[in-house]
Formats: C-alpha cells, sequence, structure tokens
C-alpha cells in the first residue's frame, strides 16, 4: 500500500512540475517585450508620451489663440462704441422734411458739360498665315519619319 501511495505521490509532484512548466513558459510570452503585453505597455507609453507633448502644443496654440480673440473683441467693442456716437450724432442733423419746402435758390453756375466718353482701342487685324498649320501627324508612310 505504501508502494501505491509513493507512486501517486511521485506522479502528482510530476504533473505540478510540468504544469508550473507550462506557466512559466506562458507568462515569459506574456511578458515579451516585442510580442506579449509588455510590448503592448511599451507602445502604449510611448504614445502616452506623444499624446502629452501634442497636449501640451496645443494648450500653447489655444492660449495664443485666446489672447488674440480677447484684443480682436475688445477692438470691435471700442468700434461698436464709435458707431453708435456716430449713429447718435446722425440723430442730431436736420433731416430732409425739415427744410423749409420754398423754391431752392438759383445758383448762376452752370452745370458741367458730360465728360467725353475715351474711344475704343482699334482691334487688330486678323493674320494670315501662308500654309495651313496641322496640330496632328500624318500616318502616311511617304513622311520623313516613316520612311527611315
Amino acid at each position: 500500500m505504501e508502494l501505491i501511495a509513493d507512486i501517486l505521490l511521485i506522479a502528482g509532484a510530476l504533473g505540478a512540475a510540468l504544469y508550473c512548466l507550462v506557466l512559466a513558459r506562458r507568462l515569459n510570452r506574456f511578458t515579451n517585450l516585442e510580442k506579449g503585453v509588455g510590448g503592448a505597455v511599451a507602445v502604449l507609453s510611448a504614445q502616452v508620451d506623444d499624446m502629452t507633448k501634442t497636449l501640451s502644443q496645443a494648450q500653447g496654440t489655444a492660449s495664443g489663440s485666446t489672447l488674440s480673440l480677447e484684443a480682436l473683441t475688445n477692438r470691435a467693442e471700442e468700434v461698436a462704441k464709435r458707431l453708435e456716437l456716430l449713429v447718435a450724432s446722425m440723430h442730431d442733423l436736420p433731416s430732409v422734411t425739415d427744410q423749409p419746402a420754398g423754391p431752392a435758390p438759383e445758383t448762376a453756375t452752370e452745370p458741367e458739360p458730360p465728360a467725353p466718353e475715351p474711344e475704343p482701342a482699334p482691334e487688330p487685324e486678323p493674320t494670315v498665315s501662308p500654309e495651313p498649320v496641322s496640330l496632328f501627324r500624318s500616318a502616311r508612310a511617304d513622311t520623313p519619319e516613316r520612311a527611315a
């Protein structure tokens, strides 16, 4: 009976050793820096560094744009105030209906004659070439290019 117990104990120990060996190999593949999770972690770490740099650049650009936009907004507000003052001052001017309806005073000046219109430029005369211009090559065999 002791012999059967010893054989079972040895078989259990060998099974446990084989199981540990398989787990050790899987763990090595799992933490491999090129293919496993270790590689994925290394790639993700590099991507996080790149994204951090890109984010800091974007924040710098956004703060610069914010300053520029604030300056433009302040300038637009100043111009709007000036326009409001100009519109308000236009109300103070007499309108056309406020003027007397009497005859307009005659002036001694004569109206200016209309300005003479400029003469159109003469059109160039079309030139006729002595030979017709061909845009395509001839496919005949008697041309010097084909004869050679």
